[in-house]
């Protein structure tokens, strides 16, 4: 079954056939077809890629120039808020003070379904004030400090902190009332 490569190779030489006829001149015209072949027409994709870029160019510009545009208007800064703790070191301490004092106090209300409702009664109040408190500031900023309105905002405080502090009592005598009912109704 071996056989020498190079025996095959004379006998395939020996073996070859002549051409046809007319086989350089098929040749001559696959070959020049193949290299004359027309190439796909670019011209759309140019003309795409020509706007394409025309447009992005525009993007870019208007960009730039609606970015410079709103830098350049000058905006409406608000001027600085005059605030109780603005005023003066010893309003921003008992500003302060009674800011944490009631955050304090209603971090630990504990509610229940049974307290629900006079928290929210509470709760309610102490919105109120909280309303008045912001409405007495703009006032503060509007007509300019004065000793009547640095006087109700400082009460404003107070009240809120004391409505917190009622609560809280109302609170623990409500849940001292309902141990003692909940011992009665054992015996």
């Amino acid at each position: 079954m071996t056989q020498d490569i190079r025996k095959l190779a004379k006998q395939i030489r020996k073996e070859e056939t002549a051409l046809s006829a007319n086989h350089e001149a098929n040749f001559e015209k696959l070959l020049l077809a193949e290299l004359h072949q027309k190439q796909p027409k670019k011209g759309f994709i140019k003309w795409i890629s020509i706007a394409a870029s025309v447009v992005i160019l525009a993007s870019a510009c208007g960009w730039l120039f609606l970015t410079n545009e709103n830098d350049a208007i000058p905006k409406n800064t608000p001027t600085k808020q005059i605030t109780l703790g603005t005023i003066s070191p010893e309003f921003n301490t008992i500003e302060t003070y009674y800011i944490n004092s009631i955050n304090l106090e209603i971090s630990e209300i504990e509610i229940d379904n049974t307290n629900k409702e006079l928290i929210d009664g509470y709760l309610i109040k102490i919105a109120e004030l909280m309303n008045e408190y912001t409405l007495l500031t703009k006032e503060l900023n509007t007509k300019g400090v004065n000793n009547a309105t640095i006087d109700a905002l400082i009460r404003n405080l107070q009240l809120r902190l004391e409505l917190l502090q009622q609560l809280k009592k109302q609170l623990s005598q409500f849940k001292n009332l309902n141990k003692k009912n909940d011992e009665l109704q054992i015996l």
